[in-house]
């Protein structure tokens, strides 16, 4: 309870800040180690209500750091415990690596060549495919706005914290085999909508509740990308496998691939 105390003073909610204030933040992200470019970035975040107050960095990806902020005035985060701030980090990322995610999407035909560019296309990336997975009907993150190389997303969890990893949730077998069921149904509705995740893993899946979460949608392509299959086939033999292993899952990878590989796509992702 006393982490829960703590973040609640933190992130408690505070009253629209003034102009003053933001610039007030900026400055002080700057001398704290972000960039004047990152700062300013940021403010459009605070100007738009979309995030009143931001903590500390709680968890780090491959490629970005993971802020939990207290919400804003917009519409969009009404009612929202928490925001999700994503900064992807520019002079550390592999972009190279993301340029093979990037460079056959139809959706990005011009995307730069500098990191700042590859970065803020990645970042627009993710956002369009937590979109499409909005439209396909599966549970993960809501998308609120993007800007430069942010994004804010919708928080998955408690006020005790964020919701766990697959890898850490601990499930009993008859929870894992309706879990496995229910992300194969996942990955045929993105199929459907022409998206395939393409990083998906017991990393990549949060448990909230009875359900799972598909979250890290910036290596998503579309069905036209060229390397969609292999990445869909990589996708199903890591979940599959990694629920046979943990939990001795009936299911097999030729079962679970013929199925998603049947039920799509019928409709075109969203440019």
């Amino acid at each position: 309870m006393q982490r829960n105390n703590n973040m609640a003073r933190r992130l408690g909610r505070r009253k629209e800040p003034s102009r003053e204030k933001v610039l007030l933040k900026e400055r002080e992200l700057a001398e704290g180690g972000l960039n004047k470019r990152v700062a300013v970035y940021l403010s459009k975040f605070y100007n738009k209500g979309v995030i009143d107050g931001i903590g500390t960095v709680f968890a780090k990806g491959k490629e970005s750091d993971i802020y939990v902020a207290s919400p804003g005035t917009a519409d969009i985060v009404k009612g929202e415990p928490y925001v999700i701030v994503k900064m992807f980090r520019v002079q550390n990322s592999s972009f190279f690596s993301m340029e093979d995610y990037i460079i056959g999407d139809p959706r990005f035909k011009k995307i730069g060549r500098t990191k700042q560019e590859i970065i803020g296309t990645w970042c627009k990336k993710e956002f369009g495919n937590l979109e499409i997975a909005q439209f396909a009907g599966i549970a993960a993150p809501k998308p609120y706005m993007y800007n430069g190389n942010i994004l804010a997303m919708q928080y998955i969890g408690t006020d005790d914290g964020p919701a766990p990893r697959l890898v850490d949730a601990g499930l009993d077998r008859t929870e894992a085999e309706s879990m496995l069921r229910t992300i194969i149904d996942y990955t045929k509705r993105l199929h459907r909508r022409g998206l395939v995740h393409g990083d998906l893993s017991e990393y990549n899946i949060l448990v909230h509740g009875d359900k799972p979460y598909f979250i890290d949608f910036g290596q998503a392509v579309v069905t036209r990308h060229p390397h969609a299959e292999e990445f869909l086939k990589r996708d199903v033999w890591n979940v599959v496998n990694y629920f046979r292993k943990a939990y001795g899952a009936a299911m097999t990878v030729d079962e679970a691939y013929a199925e998603v590989a049947a039920a799509g796509p019928r409709q075109q992702s969203r440019p």
